[in-house]
């Protein structure tokens, strides 16, 4: 193993011990989302069982509502999934007052971010995992019906995770543990215009203008199309992948940006004091 390669891993394996005897983080990794999908489980089943009973609704109509429903909130899960993973490592670094351990060491930023991302994949696989087999089993929902296109669903939204987290990172370097609290709510800010539950046709127009610059928009808008017509929008996908190298480059600039300031004024140091 290469020496970055071993320097990412050091730090993968540091974060991966604090669960290994630790059952609380570890039930809280899938506690979220496997509430947020029998929440809204039950709630899809309540609507699709009004829908099949409506004059000209039918049993059809009311499944492939709640599996447009059922399908959003798992996918909302990953892009939450991986922006808190990233998040909460590096918190997890403040808190313990560990970034002047790690920049003594021969950890370069990019490593660090690097480690962060490969602990955010790691997160959302054992969260939204228990997630999906609860969605299965409850409610006969199987999200890779979709087919091989859902690797690219995933692929997106946990993009636009990394980004909105290394943006709050990079934020918290700036303001220190004022800013923490941004990591519980930012990306919770931008779901109007994620439109998870909704086609973005439905909003105002000012609000469509923002929807059109946020990459998960545009993975929605395509999910419901898999789900309710059986057809890729390849466009769509296009669209997502391009506004997501935007944002992962804005957010990494940022991070070096906010991470060189916050270098020359010692904050790394007293970082989570």
């Amino acid at each position: 193993m290469s020496g970055p390669a071993r320097r990412i891993w050091g730090l993968l394996y540091r974060h991966l011990a604090l669960y290994r005897r630790s059952w609380p983080r570890l039930l809280e990794l899938a506690y979220w989302p496997v509430l947020q999908m029998l929440i809204w489980g039950f709630t899809a089943r309540f609507l699709a069982a009004r829908l099949a009973a409506a004059p000209g609704g039918g049993p059809h109509e009311a499944g492939l509502a709640a599996a447009a429903l059922l399908g959003g909130v798992l996918l909302w899960e990953v892009a939450l999934r991986g922006q808190m993973g990233v998040a909460i490592a590096f918190m997890e670094e403040l808190w313990s007052r560990n970034l002047a351990h790690i920049f003594v060491s021969p950890l370069r930023p990019v490593e660090l971010v690097a480690g962060l991302l490969a602990m955010s994949f790691v997160r959302v696989l054992a969260g939204v995992g228990p997630a999906i087999l609860v969605a299965f089993v409850l409610y006969h929902f199987n999200l890779f019906m979709l087919g091989p296109v859902i690797v690219l669903f995933f692929a997106n939204l946990m993009v636009m995770g990394w980004a909105v987290a290394l943006g709050v990172v990079s934020l918290i370097l700036r303001h220190g543990a004022g800013a923490e609290a941004l990591a519980w709510s930012v990306l919770f800010g931008l779901t109007p215009f994620a439109a998870v539950f909704y086609p973005v046709s439905v909003l105002p127009a000012p609000m469509r203008a923002v929807a059109f610059l946020v990459p998960a928009s545009h993975v929605f808008e395509g999910m419901r199309a898999a789900l309710l017509g059986g057809r890729v929008l390849w466009g769509q996908l296009g669209w997502a992948s391009g506004l997501n190298l935007l944002w992962i480059g804005a957010a990494v600039a940022l991070f070096a940006w906010q991470f060189r300031g916050a270098r020359r004024r010692g904050a790394l140091l007293g970082a989570g004091e």
